[in-house]
């Protein structure tokens, strides 16, 4: 078992203090999810399944790297959501399965990110879409917040400095949307199409 899993297993049960302070980005995330044509939904890091509600359409999947995470969001899952323990950077479905892959503050907690944006290319569908949501080191005052963050997230398994344009394997896809989050447009939606 790996230094992260062990960490949010530990971390589970406080992970619901979390979701209060990312209850009204992912709010809007999941609106933009629900306008999309129905599909296949895969969603890496689906946590304790506390969002799971929001999904009104979709045939979803959700995996989960730690055992307490998953069994929390079992308990919220209906019986029509498909739930397995499983890492996001060795997907272990078959390639052009999925329409849609859901990345909810998941890739600047990935230990290997480039790895997880290769698996989440090669599960999606041609033209399928991968929607991100996550803070963006932002080029004003608020990243000097994420340098001073920097010298102790690593405890948390978290990369306060982060900038999607760092990763190679982002240009296998094509940035189709950008939505900034008020306030200060530190946390953003991006919706890339596979090429």
């Amino acid at each position: 078992m790996s230094a992260q899993t062990n960490f949010y297993n530990r971390f589970s049960f406080l992970y619901p203090l979390v979701d209060v302070f990312l209850k009204p980005q992912k709010k809007k995330f999941f609106n933009i999810i629900n306008k999309l044509p129905e599909g296949k939904l895969l969603e890496i890091g689906i946590g304790n399944g506390a969002h799971i509600k929001l999904y009104q359409r979709h045939q979803i999947t959700g995996i989960e790297l730690s055992t307490s995470m998953l069994n929390i969001a079992k308990k919220n899952a209906p019986s029509t959501i498909s739930l397995f323990e499983m890492n996001g950077e060795n997907l272990t479905f078959e390639s052009d399965s999925f329409d849609y892959v859901v990345l909810s503050h998941v890739i600047a907690v990935a230990d290997k990110p480039e790895k997880l944006l290769l698996e989440c290319e090669r599960v999606l569908k041609h033209s399928g879409k991968m929607l991100i949501l996550n803070h963006f080191t932002p080029n004003n005052h608020i990243k000097y917040i994420d340098q001073f963050f920097n010298l102790f997230s690593g405890i948390f398994h978290l990369k306060s400095i982060f900038y999607i344009e760092n990763f190679k394997a982002i240009n296998h896809f094509k940035l189709e949307k950008e939505i900034a989050l008020k306030p200060f447009s530190y946390f953003k939606i991006l919706i890339f199409s596979k090429h």
